[in-house]
């Protein structure tokens, strides 16, 4: 097919604010996973695709299934929809005390 680009699930794009590897960023509509350690407005690999082990709210209660969204003012995956982005599922639960800050994702389109 002469039209075909590439599969997607890893982009090199230009990095919003400044990430460490492994940390999530909103470009524009697109959330990815750095790849690597990348300053604002350099280019770096964003993985789209996946399960991810990722910043969250602490004192967020995760359920398996639950939808995910990106807090882009705080830079932290939250269960709250209202301003944020959905960018996946939980695939793990968590229990929410203030020292919970890490949640287990998996990015792409949820029903």
């Amino acid at each position: 097919m002469k039209n075909f680009v590439q599969p997607g699930a890893n982009l090199t794009l230009p990095a919003p604010y400044d990430r460490l590897s492994g940390e999530g960023a909103l470009i524009g509509s697109i959330f990815g996973v750095a790849s690597n350690d990348v300053a604002s407005g350099d280019d770096d690999v964003f993985v789209t695709e996946g399960v991810f082990d990722l910043a969250k709210a602490g004192s967020q209660a995760w359920t398996v299934g639950a939808k995910i969204y990106w807090d882009n003012t705080n830079k932290v995956c939250t269960t709250t929809a209202t301003s944020n982005t959905l960018i996946g599922a939980a695939t793990a639960a968590v229990a929410g005390g203030a020292g919970d800050t890490v949640g287990r994702v998996k990015l792409g389109i949820v029903a």
